[in-house]
């Protein structure tokens, strides 16, 4: 006999009866929990489909899939497997409490409240506490954003939308709702983020364009955020964020474009109203803010007012600290004004930022005035340009020490001679040093004088006068004594 023809003599009764559908879906159901308890969730899923198909009114299957959605963190799949399960079995307490748990992940405060009062009812007061718990938390949260939003506080209510995030990880409004908030804190690469996953699953979210659009405007992309803003409102005609947002967008291009014909016109007065006007339209743009800044210290420096530019650069930099034209532009303000340390800040920052040669140039210059900044005014102190000639450095010297000499001024109080032989001294020094090619070469170069032993310290200012004056045989009598004088000296 072939073994084709050998009889299985361990085939029992219940292996040759056909199984009812009821007890397959039963056994696909075990198979699911077997699965579901070693976290083989997909696997699980597939069983609890297989039994639902066999048995579509069965509740607990229902029940057990819409468990295994919430593990997969697909809520809105396991919220209806959750109602369905309870429509078949409004007495099935784990049904409401499911429901419940799938309202509090999707954000539903409304759904979950009808859920655990539901669960309450059927399973006592007890029942669902966690969820009840949950529900007051988020209800709180939410009423305590929705007070941050009407004052402003963004990074309050991006706080209270992350405590939010924790109990309804798949609450749509709560993740819109800070990504909002985030472009507002001009953080707008993570609210494109968000919002760009909320349209992966929903194309037509209004909540989620509005968002992107926001973060194009505040990017200052204005034509495609004008798009986003039109879309929306084609979507839904009465979104009020939308309209106002897309009208104030257009007022800051039109006023921005209108300062920028003016200030090519030549025409800086009208210029510098129109960007004023520009910066009061909406403080929350900042990159836009920040150029208007500039723009309006450009304008101001063209009207020669060189603290207003300076101040006006200080703002732009304020909303973008690494904005190089206004850290030039405030530079090349602060050295006119006399504010060299200032000045040597700024362009040590613009070389940290962009090391090229240029800006180590002017870092250098920048040292030198600095240098220069802090010592006597030579030039100055003679009352000359520095363009000054050797006839003109004399003469001046001439003028200045006749004017200072202390016999001149013997009979005067104390504090008035002492001073006066201060500025004589200071004239001696100044002559000593622009008179000689040298020494005003290495003094006009911000070099040191000390550096080649030729120091001003020690002149003797008297040794100058007298060295000046005999040269022409010059004698001038003040009628007084100058301590260390051993000339004589015959005014008129």
């Amino acid at each position: 006999m072939a073994d084709s023809d050998v009889v299985d003599l361990d085939l029992t009764i219940d292996n040759l009866v056909p199984k009812s559908p009821e007890r397959v879906a039963e056994e696909k159901k075990e198979s699911g929990n077997h699965l579901y308890k070693f976290k083989n969730y997909k696997g699980a899923l597939t069983m609890y489909d297989e039994a639902i198909q066999l048995c579509p009114e069965n509740a607990a299957y229902y029940g057990n899939r819409s468990a295994c959605y919430m593990m997969l963190g697909m809520y809105k799949k396991a919220l209806e497997d959750a109602q369905k399960a309870v429509s078949l079995d409004s007495t099935f307490t784990k049904g409401y409490i499911r429901m419940a748990k799938c309202c509090i992940a999707l954000g539903d405060l409304s759904g979950g409240d009808q859920a655990v009062r539901r669960a309450s009812e059927l399973g006592g007061a007890e029942c669902a506490a966690s969820e009840r718990r949950a529900l007051e938390t988020l209800r709180k949260l939410h009423e305590d954003a929705q007070r941050a939003m009407e004052t402003n506080d963004y990074r309050r209510v991006v706080f209270c939308m992350d405590r939010c995030l924790d109990y309804s990880p798949s609450c749509t409004k709560a993740k819109l709702t800070k990504a909002e908030c985030l472009a507002m804190l001009g953080r707008c690469q993570e609210a494109q983020e968000i919002a760009n996953d909320s349209l992966r699953f929903d194309s037509f979210d209004t909540e989620a364009i509005y968002v992107r659009g926001l973060c194009l405007y505040f990017e200052d992309k204005d034509e495609q955020a004008f798009k986003h803003f039109q879309q929306v409102l084609r979507l839904a005609p009465d979104h009020k964020k939308a309209m106002e947002t897309y009208k104030k967008a257009k007022l800051l291009k039109q006023k921005k474009e209108e300062g920028n014909e003016a200030f090519k016109m030549g025409r800086w007065q009208q210029a510098l109203s129109l960007y004023n006007e520009a910066l009061t339209i909406d403080k929350n743009n900042k990159i836009v803010n920040a150029k208007l800044y500039f723009n309006k210290a450009t304008v101001c420096a063209k009207l020669n007012q060189i603290k207003e530019a300076a101040e006006a650069c200080t703002a732009a930099l304020e909303l973008d600290e690494n904005y190089v034209k206004a850290l030039l532009r405030r530079a090349k303000c602060y050295t006119e004004l006399g504010e060299f340390e200032e000045a040597v800040k700024d362009y040590e920052k613009l070389y940290k930022i962009d090391k090229s040669k240029e800006n180590k140039q002017l870092l250098h210059e920048a040292k030198i005035a600095l240098k220069k900044s802090k010592r006597k005014d030579y030039y100055k102190i003679l009352g000359i340009d520095k363009s000054a000639s050797e006839d003109e450095i004399k003469k001046a010297y001439r003028k200045r020490a006749l004017v200072h000499h202390p016999d001149r001024h013997a009979g005067a109080p104390d504090t008035e001679r002492r001073e006066q032989e201060r500025r004589f001294k200071e004239v001696g020094e100044a002559y000593g040093v622009l008179s000689d090619p040298k020494k005003r070469a290495r003094y006009d170069h911000g070099q040191d004088l000390d550096d080649d032993g030729s120091g001003m310290a020690d002149i003797d200012p008297n040794v100058v006068f007298q060295t000046f004056f005999n040269r022409g045989g010059q004698h001038f009598d003040f009628g007084g004594r100058f301590p260390g004088n051993t000339f004589d000296f015959h005014f008129g």
